[in-house]
């Protein structure tokens, strides 16, 4: 799997660059958004097929680790049975870093509950590029750009109607409100840690969570 959240989309009259056929004038400064989203983006790369959770609260590793819930509560049940270990490929951002206690925590309780070892490999620093997600994200901008997103169904309409590979991605919304700044106390973390198989060449690029 490869896994990442996407900037944050606002809404409203407003121009987004790219071309279109018409007159479809926006603002192009000064501009007031009606509201925004912040898209977490989770793609099997062994199908292709992609999933996207729009959030409209705070980007946080709770928001992250309930749209890994929602990515495979959507999976038939045969291929959660089939599966037999995740590999995701995850960015080295702050809400989801090999370092984020809360994000960490969140894995280690999703790991029991699925029942599914989960190695998360992450990329260094200034090297989100390489990350396969990050390809998706350019054909979802480069399918909407040009468009005037004026409202949530407008921009869900836009996301589910672009493909990658030939599919059309699962595209859902959340309405969650989420905290930012949870964390850890040293003591609660420890328990966490003890759960966490570090690579010794690669301690906070490489970790490998086995279920209880």
């Amino acid at each position: 799997m490869s896994m990442d959240c996407k900037a944050t989309v606002k809404l409203g009259d407003l121009s987004r660059g790219g071309m279109t056929r018409g007159d479809n004038r926006a603002c192009d400064h000064d501009m007031e958004y009606e509201g925004k989203h912040t898209p977490c983006g989770i793609l099997d790369e062994d199908t292709g097929q992609l999933h996207i959770e729009f959030g409209s609260s705070a980007k946080t590793s709770d928001f992250i680790l309930d749209s890994l819930h929602a990515w495979w509560n959507q999976l038939p049940a045969h291929e959660q049975q089939a599966t037999t270990q995740i590999q995701i490929k995850v960015d080295n951002g702050p809400e989801s870093s090999g370092v984020r206690t809360q994000f960490l925590k969140r894995m280690v309780e999703w790991v029991d509950q699925i029942q599914k070892p989960v190695q998360l490999l992450y990329f260094p620093p200034y090297h989100s590029k390489y990350n396969p997600i990050e390809r998706c994200w350019g054909i979802l901008e480069s399918h909407w750009n040009g468009a005037k997103l004026l409202d949530t169904q407008t921009m869900l309409a836009w996301a589910r109607s672009m493909t990658w590979k030939g599919l059309p991605p699962i595209v859902e919304l959340s309405d969650s409100i989420y905290e930012k700044g949870i964390s850890l106390g040293k003591k609660a973390m420890k328990d966490i840690e003890n759960r966490l198989h570090r690579d010794p060449a690669l301690p906070k690029y490489d970790i490998l969570i086995r279920p209880v």
